[in-house]
């Protein structure tokens, strides 16, 4: 990629931003346009659990094939690419008839999504080489999350109380295409120096992984046991697949010498743990403010923006801090700003009461705001940049994962809790699993915070980092090394 200047840089990095925007806003508002979807579509729990992990588990499946695709043959077309099949996805879901369709609608969507998040952030790693306006450049880019998290509960419900929910994919068009145009007219073009070949046995261990993983868990309630067993033992083969085949490829699709590096490891189990916890606190609390309080979208909505405000005041702190303190202090914060808000829905029942809700949410926003800026910047930092859109794209694979997890986990904790008949009164008890689920999040991000930033930590990146490299580069560094030994004696 060609030398920018400064506000050629900022550019594309809001043009990228843009993208993030309409994934992200696409999560938020469809959380809030739950209650309403499963009035018109006559959907159960589970029917509404499939309505946002149809999208998230195709995404997860496929973020690491797009993430490869785009070093091989150009990110900037991968991505552009994305935009496209990601607005068509976003009109078919708007005219969806009935919720089969529309899950199937979704997948759509997410085929495009898997072309842009971690493309637009491989393209934003190859953009800023400098390590500390890296670090801040994602620190707008986990901004954007908080816009997100802000703007989508309130336009949501608006749309969804005065046009209906068909309307929230509306909005994705005019930022699809404005993205697009711009995309054509000042995104360079760039890929890795040497093309990575497909893997589609890889692949399709992937899919099956993770879609028998998620129809286990989210059917477990309905389905019985010995049907919830055998898609498990299908998650565990295509596991145990994945861990034998792929490091016998010359170019795997998923390169496990990147899991030797202590703070990649960490940062990929952090996104799993965070997202499964913003997935499930958003399931929750949507659920809970419009179906058991009674109130509207928009209503509900208003109730979420204290979080929202939290998340989008702390993402740029906390790629400031990473920028001047590394990821240690922001993933602290996440930590136990994440287990407190947890544990008051969880042992207080903060739900409630007016002020302890106010002040979970509080928390929580807190917390996820910091968390998101050290995930991207430990996956990315450290790497060779021709693995820009690998590393990118295992990275934000793990936040798709966990959000699916989310969902799955605590929707079927939730739906084998809940009893129909008195669907108000036994919510708040039959909620409490999930929230103990959030909590152990919280503490996981606390202590894989505090265990994957230290000292050995990093000098198993810079180890990682030095076999990633071609051969040439990793010669090269071996005389560095032994010129520097002589030197030395």
């Amino acid at each position: 990629m060609p030398e920018l200047s400064h506000r050629h840089r900022m550019l594309v990095l809001a043009i990228c931003c843009m993208s993030l925007l309409i994934v992200s806003l696409d999560v938020t508002i469809l959380n809030v346009a739950l209650p309403s979807m499963q009035r018109e579509l006559h959907a159960s729990v589970a029917g509404m659990q499939w309505t946002i992990d149809a999208y998230t588990l195709v995404l997860a499946s496929l973020l690491m094939l797009a993430g490869s695709t785009a070093d091989r043959i150009g990110r900037r077309r991968v991505f552009m690419a994305g935009l496209v099949l990601f607005t068509i996805g976003s009109v078919l879901c708007s005219l969806a008839p009935d919720l089969d369709t529309l899950i199937v609608f979704r997948m759509v969507q997410a085929v495009g999504g898997s072309m842009l998040n971690p493309v637009a952030m491989s393209i934003i790693t190859n953009t800023f080489t400098d390590p500390r306006e890296r670090a801040r450049a994602i620190g707008v880019w986990g901004a954007v999350v908080g816009i997100s998290m802000a703007a989508g509960p309130l336009v949501g419900g608006l749309l969804v109380d005065t046009v209906g929910w068909r309307s929230i994919f509306w909005i994705n068009l005019p930022v699809g295409l404005a993205a697009f145009l711009l995309t054509l007219r000042f995104v360079p073009e760039s890929r890795a120096p040497k093309a990575r070949r497909p893997d589609p046995v890889g692949q399709l261990l992937v899919i099956a992984l993770l879609g028998s993983l998620t129809y286990a868990i989210i059917e477990a309630p309905a389905s019985g046991t010995a049907h919830t067993l055998s898609f498990g033992a299908i998650a565990l083969a295509a596991l145990l697949g994945l861990l034998w085949y792929e490091p016998r490829r010359d170019e795997p699709l998923i390169d496990l010498r990147f899991f030797r590096s202590v703070p990649f490891s960490g940062a990929t189990v952090i996104a799993v743990s965070a997202f499964a916890a913003l997935s499930g606190f958003l399931f929750l609390s949507t659920l809970y403010l419009q179906n058991v309080r009674g109130l509207n979208a928009l209503h509900a909505g208003l109730w979420m923006l204290p979080m929202a405000f939290l998340c989008f005041v702390g993402a740029p702190i906390s790629g400031r801090l990473v920028g001047s303190r590394g990821p240690r202090p922001s993933l602290l914060i996440a930590g136990v700003a994440m287990t407190v808000s947890g544990v008051l829905f969880a042992a207080f029942e903060a739900e409630t009461s007016n002020v302890t809700l106010v002040v979970g949410y509080v928390f929580f926003g807190l917390g996820f705001g910091f968390v998101n800026a050290p995930i991207t910047n430990t996956a990315v930092s450290g790497m060779p940049r021709a693995q820009a859109g690998v590393a990118a794209a295992v990275a934000s694979t793990s936040r798709q994962i966990g959000g699916t997890l989310g969902v799955a986990v605590i929707g079927a904790a939730l739906a084998s809790g809940i009893q129909a008949s008195a669907y108000r009164d036994t919510f708040v008890e039959a909620s409490r699993p999930g929230w103990w689920i959030i909590t152990g999040c919280g503490v996981a991000v606390l202590v894989l915070g505090l265990l994957s930033s230290g000292r050995r930590a990093r000098a198993s990146a810079e180890r990682a980092a030095l076999l990633l490299e071609s051969p040439e580069i990793r010669d090269a560094a071996g005389v560095r090394a032994q010129d520097a030994s002589s030197a030395a004696a």
